[in-house]
C-alpha cells in the first residue's frame, strides 16, 4: 500500500479550487462526522469534512475504549439496541482487525444466585451476536475468578461469570478512518471552524462559511446539503441555522482514571455489574495501563476541555479499591480524562444514564441533517443512515452504503528498528514526522494525545517528551522557535489538567 494521507494544504487548495458545489458538507471530525464522510466518498459522493479543532479532540478520543453491544442495555431491556450494535461489533473488528481486538472480561458474583442471573443475560447477549467473532459466555469459580483477575480480591467474589466483548484505540481508529475517507476522495480540514450557514433566497441552506483557525482566512463552501455531525455541540450549530431552535442534547461527562499495570496484572478486564450509582464501571488493561471509568455526571454546557472533579475521581478510586487486592491512591493516578456524552433528550426528568443512546437523525426547515446520540461501536450504521437521509433530501445520485465490508487502512510502519523518545512508549521521530506529514497532526497535543495515547495514559511523561515533539514538528511545519516555547507552554498548560 502507498503512503496517500492526508495533507491539510492540499484539502484548502481543493477548496479554494472548487467551482461547483459540493454533495454535502459534513461539520464536526468525530466519530459520526468521519464515518458520514467516509460512508458518503465511498458512494462516489463529494464531501468536504470541516473539525473546528482536531479530529476526535472531544468525545471520540475520550471514550472507555470498548467495542460492544452495551450489557447495561440489555438490562434495561433495549434488545434492538443491543442486537445491532454487537452486529456493528463483528463488523468493526472484520474491517479493522489492527486497532480492534477481543477482551475476555469478568463479572464478580458474590453468591450463586449473581452467578446465574448474570450467566443467563450473558447467554442471551451471546445468542443477539450474529455471525459472533468473540469468544462465548461462561460461569467460573471463585479460584478461576482470581486466576484470571489475579488483582481481584477474594474478600468481594464468589466465583464469576466470564463474557467477551471488543476493545480498540479509539483515536487510532479514528485516524484511520479519516485517512481511508481521504483515499476515496473526501475533503477533510481540521482547525477549521463554521461560522455561519449560507441560505438560498427561497430559505434552503446552501452551504456554509468556514474559517481556517490557523491564518483566519474565510471560506465560502456551497453543497446541496449540510450535515451537523458535532456531537456534544450539534446544539450551537443547530443555532447557526436557526437561532430559534431548542435544545436537542443533554450533556453528560465521564470519567476515567489511568493507573500502572501493578494495580491489575493479567488480560481479562474487569466489570463492576452495579455501582453506589447504579451504574457500569470497567477496570481494563489497555496499552500496558489500566483504565478505571466511567462515571456519570450531568453537566450544564459542553467544552472542549472538560474536567474531572474531585467527587469523580474519588468515587472511581474508591469503587476499584472495593474490587482490588491493591489500593490505589490519588498519588498513583498517571492520568484523568475525560469525555463528554451527547444523549438525546426525552423525559426532561430522566437521569443521563438513562437517556438514550440511539442515534437520532432531524431535518430543519431549511434542510439541515443533525445526526447525533449513539456511541462508537454503531458509527458505521448511523453514518449509513444518515447518508440515506441525505441522498433523499438533497435529491442525490448516489449507490448503497459500501462500508459494512470496507477495510479500514492503518498506518504504514517502517520496518528497521527505531530509538523511541521515551523508554516507555514506542514513539519514534519517524512516528512524529510521519504524523504530521500524513495524519494532518499540526500541534503537540495532537501527537501526545490522539495519534500517540501518551497524553491519555501518563501526563507526566507527555510534559517530558513534549519539547523534543515541538521541534520534530517545527521542523515538518516551518515553524520558528516562538512557535515551539509557545507549543511547550500551551500543552503544559493542558497536560496539568490530565493530572488530578
Amino acid at each position: 500500500m502507498s503512503i496517500l494521507g492526508m495533507n491539510r494544504e492540499t484539502s484548502l487548495q481543493r477548496l479554494k479550487d472548487r467551482k461547483v458545489p459540493w454533495d454535502l458538507v459534513v461539520i464536526g471530525g468525530g466519530a459520526t462526522g468521519v464515518s458520514v464522510a467516509l460512508d458518503a466518498a465511498t458512494r462516489g459522493l463529494s464531501v468536504v469534512l470541516a473539525e473546528q479543532s482536531d479530529f476526535g479532540k472531544g468525545t471520540s478520543s475520550r471514550s472507555t475504549k470498548l467495542v460492544h453491544g452495551g450489557v447495561r442495555y440489555l438490562r434495561q431491556g433495549n434488545i434492538t439496541l443491543v442486537r445491532d450494535a454487537l452486529r456493528e461489533r463483528t463488523l468493526l473488528r472484520k474491517n479493522a482487525p489492527q486497532v480492534v481486538h477481543d477482551l475476555q472480561f469478568l463479572v464478580p458474583c458474590h453468591n450463586l444466585w449473581e452467578r446465574f442471573f448474570y450467566g443467563i443475560g450473558m447467554k442471551v447477549y451471546d445468542l443477539l451476536a450474529t455471525g459472533n467473532s468473540f469468544g462465548r459466555s461462561h460461569g467460573v469459580s471463585l479460584d478461576e475468578s482470581v486466576r484470571l483477575v489475579p488483582a481481584l480480591s477474594r474478600k468481594i467474589a464468589r466465583g464469576g461469570v466470564v463474557y467477551h466483548d471488543g476493545q480498540f484505540d479509539d483515536a487510532r481508529l479514528l485516524i484511520d478512518m479519516a485517512t481511508t475517507a481521504s483515499d476515496h476522495g473526501a475533503c477533510l480540514v481540521n482547525y477549521m471552524a463554521v461560522t455561519a450557514m449560507q441560505h438560498s433566497d427561497d430559505g434552503r441552506l446552501a452551504g456554509v462559511t468556514a474559517m481556517d483557525r490557523e491564518t483566519n482566512e474565510t471560506y465560502r463552501v456551497d453543497a446541496r446539503c449540510v450535515v451537523n455531525a458535532a456531537g456534544p455541540f450539534c446544539d450551537s450549530v443547530r443555532l447557526l441555522d436557526d437561532p430559534s431552535s431548542e435544545a436537542m442534547v443533554s450533556a453528560s461527562q465521564g470519567v476515567h482514571l489511568v493507573l500502572p499495570k501493578r494495580f491489575f496484572p493479567g488480560e481479562t478486564a474487569l466489570m463492576v455489574p452495579k455501582t453506589s450509582d447504579g451504574r457500569v464501571i470497567f477496570i481494563i488493561p489497555w496499552h500496558d495501563h489500566v483504565l478505571v471509568g466511567t462515571t456519570d455526571t450531568p453537566i450544564d454546557q459542553a467544552t472542549l476541555d472538560p474536567r474531572a472533579t474531585p467527587e469523580e475521581i474519588d468515587f472511581l478510586l474508591k469503587t476499584a479499591a472495593i474490587y482490588l487486592n491493591e489500593t490505589p491512591a490519588i498519588g498513583d493516578i498517571l492520568s484523568v480524562f475525560t469525555g463528554i456524552r451527547p444523549l438525546v433528550k426525552g423525559d426532561p426528568s430522566a437521569r443521563t444514564a438513562s437517556l438514550s443512546r440511539d442515534h437520532v437523525i432531524r431535518v430543519s426547515g431549511s434542510g439541515l441533517v443533525t445526526i447525533t446520540g449513539g456511541k462508537w461501536t454503531t458509527v458505521r450504521k448511523m453514518a449509513e443512515d444518515c447518508v440515506d437521509r441525505v441522498i433523499v433530501e438533497a435529491h442525490l445520485a448516489a449507490s448503497r452504503s459500501k462500508t459494512a465490508d470496507l477495510k479500514i487502512r492503518s498506518r504504514i510502519e517502517k520496518e528497521e528498528a527505531r530509538e523511541s523518545l521515551h523508554e516507555s512508549f514506542q514513539m519514534s521521530e519517524y512516528d512524529v514526522e510521519y504524523s504530521v506529514r500524513y495524519e494532518m497532526a499540526r500541534n503537540v497535543e495532537d501527537v501526545l494525545s490522539r495519534r500517540f495515547r501518551v497524553l491519555i495514559l501518563n501526563a507526566r511523561v507527555a510534559i517530558e517528551v513534549a519539547p523534543r515533539v515541538a521541534q520534530l514538528m517545527a521542523k515538518q511545519l516551518g515553524r520558528d522557535n516562538h512557535w515551539i516555547d509557545s507549543q511547550i507552554a500551551s500543552f503544559n498548560t493542558l497536560a496539568q489538567s490530565y493530572l488530578p
